[in-house]
């Protein structure tokens, strides 16, 4: 099984890169990229699907609170997409192929591949594919991760060197209104961990106590953990993960 670098555990992830609309840097922003590697942060980034199967580097399903433009990410081209500008600065929605050009081995990456079935299901593929040939001859570290179990199965057949990992939830019904209750309380136990190869997990940080966690890291799994805001909160959470994924302040960084 491939391991999880140890620049994943040492270097605070920034969260959707370092973005801060106020300085001009929207989420998963070129601006806000460059400006994680210049404080020498992991970054964390998110993927969607466009229209013609490229793998963009996008958090919502939607477009309209990124950039205020209607409708579905998936219904635009990737070129469509480079057109349309993030709104809190000047950047456009990138691809990922874009995003790896700039990181270029710089700090680690890690990519959350964006569940494409809906229901956490088996429908997926074509993102994963995308993303597969995107990170085709990119040499720098790097780590992908998804909620969705089948995808990080995917994942493990078309890119089996690179290390992978489950992000992981409470999966209140809260937070997870669309998700079928059956499909949240088998999730909410990780019981995806060994068969899909995984190394890591990425879990909500109100949620490391949970008993399976603890679990994972005693059997060797690495412990990340998401969304810290606060340097008491990742003071608190780093009694449990190695690393910390972050937005709203600047964590500090030993690397």
């Amino acid at each position: 099984m491939t391991r999880l670098p140890e620049d994943f555990l040492r270097r605070p992830i920034a969260h959707r890169a370092l973005h801060d609309v106020v300085q001009g840097r929207a989420e998963n922003s070129p601006a806000a990229i460059a400006a994680a590697i210049n404080a020498g942060y992991g970054i964390e980034i998110d993927l969607q699907l466009s229209a013609d199967g490229q793998a963009i580097v996008f958090h919502d399903y939607d477009l309209t609170r990124l950039t205020g433009e209607p409708g579905p990410i998936q219904r635009r081209t990737a070129e469509d997409l480079g057109r349309i500008t993030l709104l809190g600065g000047t950047d456009t929605v990138p691809t990922l192929r874009q995003v790896l050009d700039q990181v270029a081995g710089q700090v680690p990456l890690l990519i959350e591949i964006k569940d494409q079935d809906g229901v956490m299901g088996a429908n997926v593929g074509k993102l994963e594919a995308a993303a597969a040939a995107a990170l085709q001859g990119y040499d720098g570290p790097v780590a992908l991760m998804s909620f969705n179990p089948h995808s990080v199965l995917k994942m493990a057949i078309l890119c089996p060197d690179i290390p992978r990992g489950l992000t992981t939830s409470s999966y209140t019904q809260e937070d997870w209104k669309l998700l079928p209750k059956g499909i949240r309380d088998r999730l909410r136990d990780i019981p995806d961990y060994d068969h899909t190869g995984s190394c890591f997990i990425s879990h909500e940080a109100n949620d490391l106590n949970r008993p399976r966690v603890t679990d994972l890291k005693r059997r060797g799994a690495a412990v990340l953990c998401w969304t810290i805001r606060s340097p008491e909160a990742e003071a608190e959470a780093r009694k449990i993960a190695q690393n910390v994924t972050f937005e709203g302040y600047l964590a500090d960084n030993p690397a």
